[in-house]
């Protein structure tokens, strides 16, 4: 049995792929709802992070039955970012189409407010403060609040126990040295940004610093960072065509975050067409826009190259829009930073070829960290490593399983305003309890009856207000023995 830092693998005989289309009977449910029984054919599985466009191929597939498996992580993008989930000036017809082919996952949170965090959760399927990752790892170490703890297994470094290539191109954002490096946590192959952010779409520095690699090497590429790492995931899939092994892809734009710097040709088209939008609005849009665009152009390659029929890919957004620079999350209270439902919900659905009926919704909820133990699911594979999350394989098949309640938190540590402190949100059911700054008195909701946070209940004499805040702080307890700085 192989090991990976201590962890068993054990791998149980291969899926009966006949046995899941003949039970992916999708029933309406109060976590499943359908708003169609359409063609099971011709859609790949996306579990999404927040959107992306995919056609079905013509072309050849790879000679290997295990699935081909991508990730789209966007950076801020809001949920009321996106033309299919309401937004009137934004035009988003690749994400938009790629949602209405498969199934769009309608109560999908981050597990953070901010970006490392919620990285961390997506690759490791734990909560962040159980990483070493209670906020924003930063180049200045003065500034920085997390450190991933060494031993942490990510997804990449087990899927390769099954024989797959794995590569990140983009923003990594969960470490500046080794052994926390892309190429150290499992990925074979890494070309994109280290840091946490780029002070400009086209010079790449941050603080004056250029992060930019090819696997450990300095590199200075020339150009917008969505078009630069679009190039270079097509040319990964070109590569890919002719490969024997599945490849896991994790492709993390650095767009829409801030500074909000679409080419110039984007915005003249926002301009023109939404007469009267302001300029912040309007740079916004056109980099949601261009972003929307180079997706397109990442799904057209993967299709010509004929890995569309079997390929899984997860499309998603780190956190809430950023309220201060003119993104919005639709009716939802607040935004990135915010532990109000704008700050922590996002965009997501899935698709999967011949295994999801187009146009299906979920309304369970979900967090990021489950797409971990839904991923080694898919691929049989068991674990016995401790992990936060949990599969959301029988829903997404549309297979009936009543998903039971479970106690869910949310944590960001940070400095400046914050002072070095840590701030929380809980979740059990329909109850919320959640603070926007260390120590502040916790707001009490029911979400189900105040999906926009409009109405705090009255705490006083609440059981489960009480029982909310005693699971957290059992949570707390359990992450305040995990280091989060450099030993």
């Amino acid at each position: 049995m192989p090991h990976i830092n201590g962890l068993k693998i054990q791998f149980t005989k291969e899926m009966d792929k006949a046995n899941f289309v003949e039970q992916a009977k999708f029933l309406e449910t109060e976590n499943f709802s359908i708003n169609s029984m359409k063609k099971f054919n011709q859609t790949i599985l996306v579990l999404i992070v927040t959107g992306l466009f995919f056609t079905a191929s013509n072309g050849q597939t790879q000679n290997h039955p295990q699935p081909n498996i991508i990730f789209i992580l966007a950076d801020d993008l809001g949920y009321g970012d996106l033309s299919y989930l309401g937004a009137k000036d934004i035009k988003t017809p690749h994400i938009d189409k790629l949602a209405s082919m498969g199934m769009k996952l309608t109560n999908f949170y981050a597990n953070s407010t901010v970006c490392s965090p919620s990285r961390a959760s997506l690759l490791s399927g734990r909560y962040p403060d159980q990483v070493g990752v209670p906020g924003v790892i930063r180049q200045n170490k003065e500034d920085s609040w997390g450190y991933m703890k060494e031993n942490v297994v990510l997804l990449p470094a087990i899927l390769k126990t099954k024989g797959y290539q794995t590569a990140l191109i983009g923003k990594w954002h969960l470490g500046f040295d080794k052994p926390n490096l892309p190429n150290d946590k499992g990925f074979d192959y890494f070309k994109g940004f280290l840091g946490d952010m780029m002070d400009d779409y086209y010079t790449h520095l941050r603080g004056g610093v250029n992060w930019m690699r090819e696997n450990e090497q300095e590199i200075n590429p020339v150009g917008h960072a969505t078009d630069i790492f679009t190039e270079w995931t097509i040319d990964y899939l070109n590569k890919q065509k002719k490969s024997k092994s599945p490849f896991f892809l994790y492709l993390a734009y650095n767009a829409p975050h801030f500074p909000i710097q679409p080419p110039a040709e984007n915005s003249k088209i926002v301009k023109e067409r939404e007469l009267g939008i302001d300029d912040a609005r309007a740079k916004n849009a056109a980099l949601v826009e261009h972003m929307d665009m180079s997706i397109g152009r990442v799904i057209k390659a993967l299709e010509e190259n004929g890995l569309s029929e079997n390929t899984i890919i997860v499309f998603l957004s780190d956190n809430g829009g950023s309220i201060p620079h003119a993104q919005q999350n639709g009716f939802l209270r607040g935004g990135k930073q915010d532990m109000f439902e704008g700050g922590i919900k996002i965009p997501a659905f899935v698709v999967w070829n011949n295994k999801i009926s187009a146009g299906s919704m979920f309304s369970g909820q979900g967090m990021l960290m489950d797409i971990f133990p839904t991923i080694l699911e898919v691929l049989d594979i068991k674990q016995s490593a401790e992990i936060d999350g949990r599969s959301m394989l029988p829903s997404i098949l549309g297979k009936y399983h009543k998903m039971q309640n479970r106690y869910v938190y949310w944590v960001r540590k940070e400095g400046n305003r914050y002072k070095g402190q840590t701030y929380y949100a809980a979740r059990f059911g329909d109850y919320k309890i959640l603070q926007n700054a260390p120590g502040e008195p916790f707001l009490f909701f029911n979400i189900k009856n105040d999906p926009y946070e409009k109405t705090p209940l009255n705490a006083e004499g609440s059981a489960i207000y009480q029982d909310l805040l005693q699971h957290l702080n059992e949570h707390i307890l359990k992450s305040a023995s995990v280091p989060w700085q450099k030993e």
